[in-house]
């Protein structure tokens, strides 16, 4: 697939921009600069095509992310097959700008000249100045508007190379969101997979700003792995508080979350996380890391009491990993792939209410002023959650001990206690209550 990458100095709306080509508010945008750190892909579908679109921070910002932020932009450029250098079409051109003009020209990548923030037709009598970057026609857009997009589009078009495309596999892609506290080892677990620094690994919590999504090939199986910020008890700024969202939503968005746990930090914000993820009826893997840390000696207390402080979660798989040995990080993805096909089990129905007389028959059903409650049917209409229905006399009748009893045996003896699922009670007439 076509490779096309933004660049230019922080804060000249590449975010803004490169969410707009996407379609949708992907990267965190904000008046703040330097809020993009990490490379940030999106595959945009056009009527001519598809092409991905990489987000870059921004070049020669001055802080201290500046060598790593490079890093990261000059590998982008290495694949990329067109360059949008964006540029602020409403201010004089800086210092920066032509130093971020002068690295293209090194690399030798054909570039399309974007000014951005160009909201009204009377604004782009001020472009002139941007032809002494030489790069000749700027092309003027604004992301608020949604000005110039067409024009860009088919501009970019014009300028990537012609190719045969070669046709790529259609294997499904399972979506792994990562998620923790700040500092819990994600982004290091990431870098380790990938076998390289990817994203931005530092002491300081909060590094990791925006949710990343990376494509990634383990064994055949395709994954999208989606890094994402580290989850505080009180965001303090509005950045933090953006990424948060973003970091929740990502939760939504998977098709398996991998919590991952500091063997050292644990506490609430994990059962919280696991349970968010749950009740969104995403399956969970807690990931365990830094477990090169724990001395050998240590190892077997310290799951004990890893055990008793995650205790409501002990129904899921965990596994004992380090992103400096490696070790383990094979059956990370192995622990994904069986949930995600657990959580798309579908049980004939059939042999559901086998099963379901199996049930009855072996406890004291609610009884209500002498009428008792009856199961007359049960089904599984979904699945990613599996989704049970029973059809019954009187759903009113159904005590939280009966569902409780319900969710265990389906559990146990249909083998999905590692997964959530739903119960729904529906009467003969009635719509029926979710549980």
């Amino acid at each position: 697939m076509y490779r096309v990458v933004i660049v230019g100095r922080p804060n000249v709306g590449k975010s803004s921009l490169f969410n707009r080509l996407v379609g949708r508010k992907s990267a965190v945008v904000a008046d703040t600069p330097g809020v993009t750190r990490d490379l940030k892909e999106e595959v945009v579908e056009t009527d001519t095509g598809r092409f991905l679109l990489v987000d870059t921070g921004g070049l020669w910002s001055g802080d201290r992310w500046e060598k790593k932020i490079q890093e990261k932009v000059d590998r982008a450029l290495e694949e990329a097959d067109l360059v949008l250098f964006a540029v602020d079409g409403r201010a004089d051109l800086t210092p920066a700008d032509h130093e971020v003009a002068e690295y293209l020209r090194r690399k030798g990548k054909p570039v399309l000249l974007v000014a951005t923030k160009v909201d009204h037709p009377t604004h782009e009598h001020y472009l002139g100045p941007l032809y002494a970057l030489g790069f000749g026609d700027p092309i003027p857009t604004s992301s608020e508007h949604a000005r110039g997009l067409e024009d860009l589009i088919e501009a970019i078009w014009q300028r990537l190379p012609v190719r045969q495309e070669e046709s790529e596999p259609e294997v499904a892609a399972i979506r792994l969101a990562i998620v923790g506290r700040p500092n819990a080892g994600k982004s290091s677990l990431l870098n380790a997979i990938l076998g390289e620094e990817r994203v931005i690994v530092s002491e300081e919590p909060g590094t990791t700003r925006d949710t990343i999504d990376v494509p990634v090939d383990i064994g055949g199986q395709r994954f999208i792995l989606l890094d994402t910020a580290g989850i505080r008890k009180r965001p303090e700024t509005f950045v933090e508080e953006l990424a948060i969202r973003r970091s929740l939503r990502a939760i939504g968005e998977a098709d398996v979350v991998l919590l991952v746990v500091d063997p050292f930090q644990v506490g609430d914000r994990e059962l919280k996380l696991a349970n968010e993820a749950l009740e969104k009826g995403k399956p969970v893997v807690l990931v365990i890391t830094k477990w090169d840390l724990v001395p050998k000696e240590e190892a077997q207390r310290m799951r004990r009491l890893l055990k008793e402080k995650l205790a409501h979660l002990d129904h899921l798989p965990r596994v004992y990993t380090s992103a400096l040995t490696r070790q383990n990080l094979e059956r990370i993805f192995q622990e994904a792939v069986r949930l995600h096909e657990l959580n798309h089990t579908r049980i004939p129905t059939s042999e559901l209410n086998r099963w379901v007389g199996v049930w009855t028959s072996r406890v004291q059903m609610p009884n209500f002023k002498g009428k008792p409650l009856k199961i007359l049917y049960a089904t599984q209409p979904e699945v990613a959650p599996p989704t049970f229905v029973f059809f019954v006399n009187h759903p009113e009748f159904v005590t939280r001990a009966f569902e409780n009893y319900l969710k265990n045996r389906i559990g146990e003896d249909l083998g999905l206690k590692e997964v959530p699922f739903r119960l729904v009670f529906r009467g003969r007439r009635e719509e029926g209550t979710e549980r």
